[in-house]
């Protein structure tokens, strides 16, 4: 009984908090609002929404970010756009340093219209910085206003990253994709997917487009490259990586890591670490 009670205060006070942070997010007369907060590892936020957009970072862990259309993983030092009204729940893998960013749904018009995993400029990552240390409610007309003004400049510059992965709404369909990404690996084929799911080809590949935007080929690579960033941030070595994914050598896994993110893994990650 004193146990269930001390659980009941804890849920209590933490639903009271988050209330706080809520109310403080959508409720501040600013067009953008600047909050830091930082996760265990493995911590899990359950599903919520924002009135406001939201533009997230992370200094170092990575954001595994899921709604009912598809999940987004986003690397440290990358960003995350997630658009108003928008429920979403977020894991963490390692230790998360996030910075996030509530932006009024008008201050910037024609902002994605879904979630999205973009890269951000050592300059953008500079003034999300530097925002978080400006009041909530900051001076309209003085340098802290200027700052959220320039932010509001270059939140629509910021380019998309291969790091989502569609769901789609078709059950069977979906509960193939879950058990794929559960194990991914390059090797399966549309025809494997055919015969477990009793569908031709013609109609498999009609389906999947139209459930998820993406070719069968696309959407397999997107689902290997989210498990590789996740197995390479954590140390993992690039032979190792493209052995667990079913490459057939270490040179196939980067030249695929290269068409997507511009820069071999090793290069990409100290790219990303001295960036």
């Amino acid at each position: 009984m004193a146990r269930h009670s001390m659980w009941v205060s804890v849920l209590r006070k933490w639903a009271k908090m988050r209330d706080i942070y809520i109310n403080i997010v959508d409720g501040t007369p600013r067009k953008i609002v600047a909050i830091a907060k930082r996760y265990p590892s493995g911590h899990y936020v359950e599903p919520h929404e924002h009135r406001r957009g939201q533009l997230m970072t992370a200094s170092e862990g990575i954001i595994l970010l899921t709604t009912p259309e598809g999940a987004w993983l986003m690397p440290p030092e990358r960003g995350m756009w997630i658009p108003p009204g928008t429920v979403h729940h977020v894991r963490m893998i390692g230790t998360v340093e996030m910075h996030s960013l509530y932006i009024e749904a008008d201050a910037v018009p024609g902002m994605p219209a879904t979630c999205q995993v973009v890269g951000l400029s050592s300059f953008m990552r500079a003034l999300m910085a530097e925002a978080l240390t400006c009041p909530l409610e900051y001076d309209l007309h003085g340098r802290d206003g200027a700052l959220m003004d320039l932010i509001l400049c270059e939140v629509g510059r910021m380019p998309a990253l291969p790091l989502s992965l569609p769901y789609p709404a078709h059950e069977p369909l979906a509960a193939r994709c879950q058990a794929f990404i559960a194990a991914p690996s390059i090797g399966e084929t549309i025809d494997d997917w055919c015969t477990g799911l009793a569908m031709s080809r013609r109609t498999f590949t009609r389906l999947f487009r139209a459930q998820t935007g993406l070719s069968f080929a696309n959407w397999r690579q997107q689902a290997c490259l989210m498990a590789a960033m996740t197995k390479l941030v954590a140390g993992a070595s690039v032979t190792a990586v493209a052995g667990e994914l079913g490459y057939d050598n270490p040179a196939a896994f980067t030249s695929m890591f290269k068409r997507a993110f511009g820069a071999p893994p090793l290069t990409y990650l100290k790219l990303r670490a001295n960036s």
